[in-house]
């Protein structure tokens, strides 16, 4: 590998086990290949979280800007929600 730093990471003996059992059964050559994969999966989700949380300012910036009321019956709303389930015209999704 051309380009890598290396850095110390700790692990709980549950997880140093099941690393070292990945290395052991063949599925992976190293223990390094084990957290890269591992890395990847990571790197995957935190994309896709860091996404969604400015997707949802936009959203609640947009909301706030619309300038509409601001209060909300939580009660009513449920109450709502709960009649549009309980409807046997509802189909569900």
């Amino acid at each position: 590998m051309a380009n890598v730093e290396k850095i110390s990471v700790s692990v709980t003996p549950q997880h140093a086990e099941i690393l070292r059992d990945a290395v052991e059964s063949g599925a992976y050559a190293s223990n390094s290949e084990v957290i890269r994969e591992a890395m990847r999966d990571w790197s995957a989700k935190w994309v896709q979280r860091r996404d969604d949380i400015a997707k949802l300012r936009a959203l609640w910036s947009e909301g706030k800007a619309s300038g509409g009321s601001t209060e909300v019956d939580f009660d009513e709303m449920l109450d709502e929600a709960g009649a549009e389930l309980a409807s046997p015209n509802k189909r569900a999704p």
